[in-house]
């Protein structure tokens, strides 16, 4: 299940408050009570407040996400995204394939996204971008919108670290890498 055992229900008032919040009333999902075991990893996991929208549309912040799940190898958080927001943020299956199969040149994806991609990309295997990864993206996306492309790569390098190195079984109704 989990390699630190995840905390079981009745939960605390407050944390309840904070998981029906984040899940909107759905059960929490198994990463999210592993590390609520923590009150301080819990604390600093939340901190991040990167599970809201910000500036990203929703497609465009699940590119992200999933690409950088695909590319940490981490099955559990991809098949959380894709399951839950991949028909709300209109991701074909064959964007959502190419997600963890595809390079950032594949045709499925506007300009605008493929220049996301590669910049994922980027972060992932280099951990910078080059001027013209910069360039691409600048013609794009504003100031705001960069950041937050970082900072998301950046924090579910994390959650994908953590759901990873926890070993976590996959969510029941969980998407599976494509074949």
């Amino acid at each position: 299940m989990s390699r630190i055992a995840p905390l079981d229900p009745p939960y605390a008032p407050e944390l309840q408050q904070q998981f029906d919040r984040i899940m909107k009333g759905a059960p929490p999902l198994l990463l999210f009570r592993a590390i609520a075991g923590s009150p301080r990893a819990w604390q600093k996991f939340t901190a991040g407040s990167l599970l809201d929208r910000g500036p990203l549309s929703l497609r465009e912040r699940e590119i992200v996400i999933d690409r950088t799940c695909a590319l940490t190898k981490c099955e559990y958080e991809w098949g959380v995204h894709v399951t839950t927001f991949a028909q709300a943020a209109h991701l074909t299956e064959e964007q959502v394939r190419a997600t963890v199969r595809g390079g950032a040149d594949a045709l499925c994806w506007s300009s605008a996204e493929q220049a996301l991609i590669a910049a994922v990309d980027a972060l992932h295997h280099r951990a910078r971008l080059s001027d013209a990864e910069f360039t691409a993206l600048r013609a794009h996306y504003d100031d705001a919108k960069i950041l937050e492309i970082m900072l998301l790569c950046g924090f579910y390098h994390t959650v994908s670290y953590i759901a990873n190195g926890l070993a976590l079984t996959l969510e029941e109704k969980g998407a599976r890498f494509p074949i």
